[in-house]
């Protein structure tokens, strides 16, 4: 659409004003350095007006803190001035000596004000705080949001898809009930009058929850891209400012904006950052007044717009829901909560297709592999792994994607980059094989879900000396008491192995240790899994949800109850502990085996390992243990 030019003779005309008043401004400024002829006296040193006094050749004079003026009787030659000036110095004595020499001296009159000067100060100041204000409106003006005094304005972008970055619904995938959720959305904006025929209402807000990376961004402009409708971005933060009142002013001017555009979209991500709770955990108003008042805004508009000719629909993302204020959450502001999880197998598979069409895949290329063995991953740890396979074929000069470079990049994903310069000791390096044998042998005796796919002695990431890479072979959604166990049992295994070859340990079990601890915790505290406590909860579950983070604190229970927990959590790792050590002795020559192998390849995988793990037998002692 063609831009219409305005007339711009004003503009013209008001920029010549301004020029005027500048220079007039200038001149003023400067009228008060230029030299004043009446101002031009000769200065003397001190010492010749004493002189002169002291001759009887003064007449009068006037003293100043700052200066001496005085009159001479007779010039000392012809055509020189008879009034001198001199600067002061501290002398007790000039008043009796002026008197002595008859003379006539007294303080300086007051001189007479200088238009120039008064002129200057009281219209110069004046006139360059309007210029300066001025100047920051104009550019306020002609920049939008950008202008220096538009920090009350919404920082709201406007998505306009076009043809090559319009992201569509077949471009999301894993994720099928939400879009189904917001296919409805898409539907009532594309057509309001058959919804408002039947008297139904279209949700107000949408809330789309789930963890980072699953998809919560792409879901809503995959809408935007559906609906062809305008489509405002804001991230929360975005709304909090220095300036106390700005966040509140961007809400009103941001929903101002949307009506004016109606029907359109509000998409607001990280809406936690402005929409947390107003009360504490011990119900104690929090102390962010600017961020309240900017959610009190936010409630506000969410109640105020309303319409069904052209509707304004809030998308917000969150993966803190249970911090967000019970007020945004009721029926009327975000009636609809859509969870946005991460992918199942099918889901992965699908998305792994979406991000494989971007690279060149060669021939033989199992995508359902890949899928099978990326258990947990969300759609960006999954569009991350696709990258990651790209870089490391271009590294090394290949054309095309192989199954080599997907699975390395798993690797990577999970276990870090492999640190080949990081050189160990030759009985550290034994160490970690018998360690991480320790985790293979275990680990594939045990019942789950998982086996043992991958065995490493080189060192990884940040800490990893070795590991074992254990992939699922099939999507489990629940874990068994026995599951638990044997995942306990596992994560014995290296310290086992360690115990049962070199009978001491070393702090290479310590992240081991902490993840078998943890489930132990959770299996008494959280799961009811104990048969001396009961089916009873005492872990607080007041975590957050998506995020992860640190196991939840314990209730208040009294002294024996802490130590019944204690006991049983204890029980729990030592009966895998002792299970693990049953099975590594009665697998004694199997362990030393692979060990040897392994210290001699670094790495055994595929059917070499798997071949070697089948000749394992699950003693009878261990599964008494179990």
């Amino acid at each position: 659409m063609p831009i219409r030019q305005d007339d711009n003779r004003p503009s013209r005309r008001f920029g010549l004003i301004n020029l005027v008043l500048i220079g007039f401004g200038v001149l003023l400024l400067f009228s008060n350095f230029l030299p004043n002829p009446a101002n031009q006296v000769p200065r003397v040193p001190y010492s010749l007006f004493i002189d002169e006094v002291n001759g009887d050749n003064v007449r009068r004079a006037y003293i100043t803190s700052d200066q001496i003026r005085y009159e001479l009787k007779e010039a000392p030659a012809e055509g020189s001035p008879t009034v001198l000036a001199t600067t002061p110095i501290f002398d007790m004595e000039l008043p009796q000596r002026l008197e002595q020499h008859g003379v006539e001296f007294a303080a300086a009159p007051p001189q007479k004000p200088n238009i120039f000067t008064t002129i200057l100060s009281w219209v110069v100041p004046p006139l360059i705080f309007i210029l300066v204000l001025q100047f920051f409106a104009r550019r306020s003006g002609m920049g939008g949001a950008q202008g220096a005094l538009s920090f009350t304005k919404s920082k709201a972008k406007v998505y306009v898809p076009d043809e090559e970055s319009r992201v569509t619904f077949a471009d999301v995938a894993g994720v099928d009930e939400a879009k189904a959720e917001l296919t409805e959305i898409v539907d009532f904006l594309k057509k309001p009058e058959r919804y408002a025929a039947i008297g139904a209402r279209i949700p107000k807000g949408v809330l789309l929850v789930g963890p980072p990376g699953t998809g919560k961004t792409l879901l809503s402009k995959a809408v935007a891209g559906e609906a062809g409708v305008p489509f405002f971005i804001i991230s929360g933060s975005e709304f909090v400012e220095l300036f106390v009142g700005a966040g509140a002013a961007r809400v009103r001017d941001l929903f101002e904006e949307a009506k004016k555009k109606a029907p359109c979209i509000i998409f607001i991500d990280e809406l936690d950052a402005i929409g947390k709770s107003r009360g504490g955990s011990m119900g104690i108003v929090g102390g962010n007044d600017e961020r309240e008042q900017t959610l009190n805004q936010l409630l506000t508009e969410m109640d105020g717009f309303s319409g069904k000719d052209k509707p304004v629909i809030v998308l917000a993302a969150t993966n803190q829901p249970e911090t967000l204020d019970a007020a945004l959450l009721r029926p009327g502001r975000f009636d609809r909560q859509v969870l946005v999880d991460r992918p199942d197998l099918s889901g992965r598979r699908t998305i792994l297709e979406i991000y494989a069409k971007k690279v060149k895949l060669a021939e033989g290329v199992d995508l359902d592999r890949i899928a099978q063995a990326t258990a947990g991953f969300a759609g960006a740890d999954l569009a991350n792994l696709v990258n990651e396979a790209a870089l490391l074929a271009a590294r090394v000069n290949r054309t095309a994607v192989e199954q080599g470079d997907l699975n390395e990049a798993i690797e990577r994903v999970v276990a870090g980059l492999e640190k080949k310069s990081r050189v160990l000791q030759a009985d550290e390096k034994k160490v970690v094989a018998y360690h991480e044998v320790g985790h293979a042998i275990v680990g594939h005796l045990m019942p789950g879900g998982s086996k043992v796919a991958k065995i490493s002695i080189v060192p990884r990431g940040m800490s990893a000396l070795g590991y074992t890479l254990q992939l699922p072979t099939e999507e489990r959604f629940l874990n068994s008491k026995e599951d638990l166990e044997g995942q306990i049992a596992t994560l014995l295994g290296g310290r086992s192995a360690e115990e049962v070859v070199f009978g001491a340990v070393t702090t290479g079990a310590a992240n081991d240790l902490q993840r078998a601890t943890d489930i132990a915790e959770q299996m008494v505290g959280t799961y009811g899994m104990s048969e001396t406590l009961g089916p009873l909860a005492y872990d607080k579950q007041g975590g957050s949800r998506f995020l992860g983070g640190p196991s939840n604190p314990r209730r208040v229970v009294s002294d024996a109850t802490a130590q019944a927990i204690d006991r049983e959590v204890r029980g729990l790792v030592d009966r895998a502990h002792d299970r693990a050590l049953a099975i590594l002795h009665h697998n004694r020559d199997l362990l030393e085996r692979i060990s040897q192998e392994i210290l001699a390849k670094e790495v055994i995988e595929g059917d070499e390992l798997k071949g070697l793990l089948a000749e394992s037998v699950l003693p009878a002692e261990a599964q008494l243990v179990a």
